[in-house]
Formats: C-alpha cells, structure tokens, sequence
C-alpha cells in the first residue's frame, strides 16, 4: 500500500524555503553581519582610542611627577653650587647692592617645620625656565628685607615641587632666607582667624607695633593663606592688595605663591609672612628658628 503525502503537507516542506525566500534570507543575514562588523569596528577603534589617551596620560603624569624632578633637581644642585662659590669669592659689602640676572640664584630659603630637606636656592625671574631651577622672585618685587613685598612662585607638582606643602603651613610657622650677609627671618601671618582672634594669633610671634598694625592697621586685610585666581597680581604688591609703592614706613613681608588645586591651574594658593627681624651671618652664627626636632635646619654659613 503506498501512502500519498501533499506536498504542502510534508513534514520537510516546513523547513525548506523557496529559492527567492532564501535571498530574501540571505540578504537580511547579510546586511545583519554587516552592521554587526560595523558596530565591532566602530566599538574597537574607540577602545584603542581610549587606551592610546590612557597611555599617554600616564606618560605625560610619569614625565611631570618623574623626569622632571631630576631635571630640576640638576638645575638646582647647579644654580645652588654656584651661588655657593660665588659667596664664598666675593668680599661681602653691605653698601653694595647686587641685582641678580634672570636665572641667578641669589639666595636660599629654609621652613623649618617642613625638616632639613626644605632648602632651596632662590633664582631671579619666574619664567618656566627659573622656576625648573627653584623657586623664582618676582623682579618686580622687593628683595629679601626691604619695606614691601619679597614675592617667590614655586611650583607644586614636578619640576622639583618645592611647595608642594604650602598649604601645610600654620600661623606663626617661620620662613628663614639666607642672603650672603644675612638671616632673615619671616612669620606667617594669621591663618582663617577672626577679626575677635587675629590680635592674639598675631601676638604669639610679631611684635606689639606689628600686632597693632595687622589687627587693626593696613595690614589688617592680608592673610597667612588665601586663595585666589592667577591674575589676582595685586597679592605680591608692597602692601598686598592695595596700590601703591614701596616705603620706608611699611614692612617687609615675604609671600609665596604656588597652583591650587595640587593638580590644577585654575586658582592660586598665596601664603603671606612678614619680617620679624634680622640676624648677622658672622662667624658661623645660626638663627634659633634653624634648630629644628631632628637638628639643625640651615647649614653652617662657612660650609
């Protein structure tokens, strides 16, 4: 007995597929591959993208953080080795006044509360070139001592990062600056004090004429710390903040300037000390504020 099947009713003829359904099939098939292959290009092009900027980030961060300290600190070692031989050959004349080329180290500062390693040379000038050797002086400023404003920039992420703990800085902490003849010694200026405490911050390491003229007098506005934008340039002026020129009547303050945030260049962090006093360089002397915890900050004079 032969059993008839329609072909229509076949079981197989479920699973076959005209010769016109099969390139209607195949075509979709093919397009789908297509854009399939379209969107992996697309999707690996921006993952290499997004590595190749990866890499490079990490390779410009290894370069500041890294190569540039040592170059700085070339730079350093060699600008400090000269203004070291050059004190050591010239005959010291209190009349004469030198005036440092752009790039000439002329003198070295010291924070005692930041240890022994916090000594760098101090260049003439704050272009990029200065400020890769140490901390650099605003020409227009004053030098170290003078009534006014004694303004140093230092960088503080490579190139030697010498503030890079500027913000670490409290009321009172001091600043030392070594000139050929001299120590000069600075304080910070209250720090976040209110008008009802700055009299008593200020009173713990300035002098009572000092006292009066930062509580109440015209440097009643300038404080140890603040932040500010970068053409903010009235903060390094003779009586920062205000205009006007360099007198004998004014004090003689020392600001540091530095980037804020740590990693930024949007804003400025500005620390302002002022001048308590001045001491001698004879004989091998050393201010108190250079005995430090763990020994002696400065260098002997004579070294």
């Amino acid at each position: 007995m032969v059993t008839k099947y329609s072909v229509g009713r076949h079981p197989e003829s479920q699973l076959c597929l005209s010769f016109g359904e099969q390139l209607i099939v195949f075509s979709a098939m093919s397009r789908a591959d297509t854009d399939s292959r379209r969107r992996v290009g697309i999707t690996q092009i921006l993952g290499e993208l997004l590595v190749t900027i990866g890499v490079l980030a990490l390779l410009f961060a290894f370069y500041e953080a890294y190569w540039t300290n040592l170059e700085a600190g070339r730079e350093q070692s060699r600008v400090s080795d000269q203004l070291q031989k050059g004190w050591d050959s010239e005959r010291v004349n209190p009349r004469q006044k030198h005036t440092p080329a752009l790039g000439e180290a002329f003198a070295r500062m010291y924070i005692p509360a930041f240890g022994s390693d916090f000594q760098f040379a101090i260049v003439e000038g704050t272009g990029d070139k200065d400020l890769l050797a140490g901390p650099g002086h605003y020409a227009e400023s004053q030098m170290p001592g003078q009534p006014g404003n004694f303004a140093v920039a230092g960088h503080r992420v490579g190139k030697g990062a010498p503030f890079n703990d500027l913000g670490n800085l409290k009321t009172c902490d001091a600043v030392v600056v070594e000139t050929q003849a001299t120590w000069e010694i600075y304080r910070v200026l209250p720090i976040d004090a209110s008008q009802a405490t700055r009299h008593a911050e200020a009173a713990k390491c300035l002098s009572p004429e000092q006292v009066e003229r930062v509580s109440t007098g015209e440097y009643a506005g300038v404080d140890g710390r603040v932040i500010t934008l970068p053409g903010d340039v009235g903060v390094i002026n003779p009586v920062p903040g205000m205009a006007g020129a360099a007198a004998p009547t004014m004090e003689s303050l020392m600001t540091m300037t530095t980037c804020h945030p740590q990693f930024s260049n949007a804003e400025r962090m500005i620390v302002h000390a002022m001048h308590v006093r001045t001491d001698p360089k004879a004989d091998g002397f050393r201010p108190a504020e250079c005995m430090g915890l763990f020994g002696v900050i400065c260098p002997d004079p004579h070294r």
